[in-house]
């Protein structure tokens, strides 16, 4: 099922924003538990800072409930961009999933359910965000654990691909542990261009499951994974930043 709301957000910092290519980035809080074992939600909010993104995706996001933090609300106010929240957990005591923060005005929101048999509840943000007068479709999105799992989200994420004036950004946390898997076979398909920068665990990294695709694919320029000293502990996965080319 998809839900649709229209919405228009003009941040201040707009202006700042059109001087440079496009920055987007996408990151798994892990709830906001570094690897020391610390809940310190005020540490993603300085990784933000140091990525200084025009657009973040985020995952496993605690989004507030009776018996829940807000996460979200926190790294608005230190950020001072635009929260979407797209809960795929979503009750009275916990919310819980993807979110979106943005400097740029948010034209329509939209939620995908992805959830597959009796797994876990998965879902994608869908956002139409208005950069400087060119309308990006982004998609943030945190894919299941099974293989057979995956593939279903992705084609129906695939279907679901609806507008083809707008171009796209799929990003997030999409859990292929296999660079040539089926369910990337299918994101090639689509999208030509491909990273496979490995961002987990930041202890050691090995693994590629954070993935940025862009289509039209020439409108990526580069895929950069954020490594500091302070992301390596903020959460399991290290961001993974794009540089898009920015038509103003």
């Amino acid at each position: 099922m998809t839900l649709m709301h229209e919405a228009v957000i003009e941040p201040e910092n707009v202006s700042e924003a059109r001087a440079r290519a496009l920055r987007i980035a996408t990151y798994n809080l892990h709830g906001a538990i570094g690897i020391d074992g610390k809940f310190a939600p005020e540490r993603i909010g300085e990784v933000l800072a140091e990525i200084d993104a025009d657009i973040f995706a985020l995952q496993e996001v605690p989004l507030g409930g009776s018996g829940s933090p807000d996460v979200l609300d926190v790294l608005q106010r230190m950020t001072g961009l635009h929260a979407v929240a797209g809960p795929t957990l979503d009750t009275p005591e916990r919310r819980y999933g993807n979110a979106v923060l943005t400097r740029y005005p948010v034209r329509a929101v939209r939620t995908l359910d992805l959830s597959f048999r009796s797994r876990e509840p998965r879902g994608a943000l869908d956002a139409d965000i208005d950069c400087g007068g060119e309308v990006w479709r982004v998609v943030a999105t945190h894919l299941g654990l099974a293989s057979s799992e995956r593939r279903a989200q992705v084609q129906q994420v695939l279907q679901s691909f609806d507008t083809p004036a707008l171009p796209v950004i799929l990003l997030g946390d999409l859990n292929e542990w296999f660079v040539y898997g089926r369910t990337l076979r299918r994101l090639v398909t689509h999208f030509h261009r491909a990273s496979a920068l490995r961002t987990f665990p930041t202890r050691y990294p090995l693994f590629a499951l954070d993935r940025i695709w862009v289509h039209p694919g020439e409108r990526l320029m580069r895929v950069d994974v954020h490594r500091t000293r302070l992301s390596r502990i903020a959460s399991d996965h290290y961001p993974l930043i794009a540089h898009i080319t920015h038509r103003r």
